[in-house]
């Protein structure tokens, strides 16, 4: 089968959507929504029902990958790029993903943007970024994966200040842009080194940016100790990248602005794919950073940090989407801490269940502010388990995912990270990793506790129109939910009477190391402190948000400034923009506005250019007198010049 069906299916949506937007807003029509929403239902479904056969023949054993070369894309002397495609086992469980969950995002798009302005735009919008994931996961080069990256990334700009009336969310979708851009750099960057290092001694006529060029003949140079420091430096150049679209610090300030756009946009851009993006493409390039341990350690080192710094803030946010935006930065650096300490296999486990469930969490969160009227501030919440038993039962569901209590998802993703972490040499790293888990339980059950349980806070007319989503909205959300409980199950340890089939599938770097008796003690005892962290975060919870609520805001009175600094999230935002954002502003608005646009640009090019040729026409005009006398006479003392000139030179 070719791939580019997987490609071309989304983009068709994309197109045919994108047009019935342009007919009838020409037209001043209303959409035909029921079409629209066939049109990009269908195209997600059939490439999911495409994606099956493949993943079926993986999973029965296939080895080799698929290949779909088109045309030769960029061929200059013994440079060469192919427009090609390549599915094997890692970039077939993102397959899955993004169709599959993608498909679900698509469903509940329709039951929750019903009665919205540009339907047809949205999932215009919507399939154009499945369109370009795809790209960016079945890409057989590097330059196709940044063809995808710089694609998503548009999408991203484009959903998130998707309701670009409102200012607010419209700098939310310019700072997502912005940021992305300062990581898509470093990207680039890393690809003009990996050229330059490589394209001397590539052979005529082969692919040097193919991931299967890459991993042979960097395994090769390996073995010869030659490409220590290029491996380390490039290595760092694209986690720069990485560090944008997965959302890092120090470049994650954009995701949670990025909940300014639908709740769907953030079920699937910020939970199930884009955000993604960044482990994706280290677990690719895991043959280069097994060769540059130092740029692993600081990875992990940043993926620990992100997680910590992040769960801390979501532990006294108020905005319902806020905390689950925080909570997927937290949840990205533990992927990035699997990453790492070599995990390659485990960070893509968290990636799958942390779709599964974070869907969820994010879709779960759209069906309470659909039934709120737009409301996202949990403290005017409350009580709702009463009138939407679906939403509840499913957000608890994936609460408890997150959370990592057994037997669901990430309680075999998440432990198996952090114990990883710790048998791989690395007990800082894991231990930070604990203290965010137990943070994570603790907001995670705050944010349900506050939701759903207690009296109801809102107003008379929210409290008279709560009702459960439609169906279009609970399918998904029940699809997610079951996916949430069983999705771990694939890789189940040895410890437990599993297998890691799940790792073993992907097969990624050196594998897991030799585990002895005493190892399996230790495995045993950090499973059981997590679970335990976990059930401490969801009892402190219930005793600050449950049983008394004065404890809560006793706390907040005795630790005023730590209240205040996690509140506003570190003052990280104002900090940027008193360094960065207004200084480039300032300058911008002083110097290149007044000074080189206005002055030198306007005055100078434009209007100087304008005043010299019409200047040069009055002299060709008063030149141009119409008298043959004088033409004669302009003729006579051209040749006396040229003679002249002839004789004496």
């Amino acid at each position: 089968m070719n791939l580019i069906y997987f490609i071309l299916l989304p983009l068709l949506g994309a197109i045919l959507n994108g047009s019935i937007a342009l007919i009838s807003a020409g037209r001043k029509k209303e959409e035909p929504r029921a079409l629209v929403s066939a049109i990009a239902l269908g195209v997600m479904l059939v490439a999911f029902a495409l994606a099956i056969p493949l993943a079926l023949d993986f999973f029965s054993g296939r080895t080799d990958p698929i290949l779909s070369s088109l045309f030769s894309w960029i061929t200059v002397g013994n440079f060469k790029v192919d427009f090609a495609l390549s599915l094997d086992r890692l970039s077939v469980v993102l397959l899955l993903i993004i169709t599959g969950v993608g498909s679900l995002i698509h469903l509940y798009s329709v039951g929750y943007m019903k009665g919205e302005a540009g339907y047809a735009k949205y999932f215009a919008y919507l399939n154009l970024f499945v369109a370009s994931m795809l790209v960016l996961v079945l890409g057989e080069n590097l330059l196709m994966m940044f063809l995808g990256w710089e694609g998503v990334g548009l999408c991203s700009y484009l959903l998130i200040g998707f309701w670009f009336e409102d200012e607010a969310k419209a700098k939310a979708g310019k700072k997502a842009f912005i940021v992305n851009r300062v990581g898509d750099f470093g990207f680039l960057l890393g690809i003009f080194l990996l050229i330059s290092f490589f394209l001397p001694e590539a052979k005529e006529g082969v692919s040097i940016l193919s991931f299967s060029y890459l991993k042979t003949y960097i395994h090769e140079l390996g073995h010869a100790h030659v490409i220590f420091i290029p491996a380390g430096i490039i290595g760092l150049c694209f986690f720069i990248g990485a560090m944008g679209k997965s959302a890092q610090i120090p470049l994650y300030v954009w995701l949670p602005d990025a909940m300014a756009g639908p709740t769907p946009v953030s079920a699937l851009i910020h939970a199930a794919t884009m955000v993604t993006a960044g482990v994706y493409m280290i677990a690719r390039m895991h043959f280069l950073y097994d060769l540059a341990p130092w740029v692993l350690q600081f990875i992990g080192a940043i993926g620990a940090i992100t997680a910590l710094f992040a769960a801390s803030i979501g532990l006294v946010q108020r905005d319902i989407k806020k905390v689950l935006a925080y909570s997927t930065v937290s949840q990205l650096g533990f992927m990035f801490l699997a990453m790492g300490v070599g995990a390659y296999a485990t960070g893509v486990f968290h990636l799958m269940t942390h779709a599964f469930f974070k869907a969820c969490l994010f879709l779960g969160s759209g069906s309470v502010i659909h039934a709120m009227g737009g409301e996202q501030d949990i403290r005017r919440m409350g009580g709702l388990r009463k009138s939407m038993p679906i939403t509840f039962w499913t957000f608890l569901i994936a609460t408890l995912a997150i959370a990592g209590f057994p037997p669901l998802s990430a309680f075999f993703s998440k432990d198996e990270i952090l114990w990883e972490a710790f048998h791989r040499g690395h007990s800082l790293l894991a231990g930070l990793g604990f203290l965010a888990a137990l943070m994570t339980s603790f907001y995670m059950f705050r944010l349900t506790f506050l939701t759903f349980f207690g009296d109801f806070r809102g107003t008379e007319e929210q409290k008279h129109h709560l009702h459960e989503s439609p169906w279009t909205m609970t399918l998904p959300l029940i699809v997610l939910a079951i996916l949430s409980t069983v999705g771990g199950w694939v890789g189940i340890p040895h410890l437990l009477g599993g297998h890691a089939q799940f790792q073993n599938f992907l097969g990624l770097g050196h594998g897991s190391l030799e585990v002895t008796a005493s190892d399996h003690l230790w495995e045993l005892s950090l499973m059981v402190l997590s679970v335990g962290l976990a059930l401490l975060g969801m009892l402190l919870a219930y005793v600050f948000y449950i049983k008394n609520q004065s404890y809560a805001e006793c706390l907040a009175r005795r630790f005023p400034r730590l209240y205040r600094l996690l509140l506003n999230k570190y003052y990280v935002d104002e900090i940027y923009d008193a360094l960065i954002v207004n200084p480039i502003k300032g300058i911008s608005e002083t110097f290149f506005s007044k000074t080189v646009d206005q002055k030198f640009i306007n005055q100078v090019l434009v209007e100087g250019s304008a005043k010299t040729v019409k200047n040069l026409g009055r002299v060709l005009n008063w030149l141009q007198s119409g008298q043959v006398s004088v033409y004669a006479f302009y003729f006579l003392a051209v040749i006396s010049v040229a003679v002249f000139y002839l004789v004496f030179s």
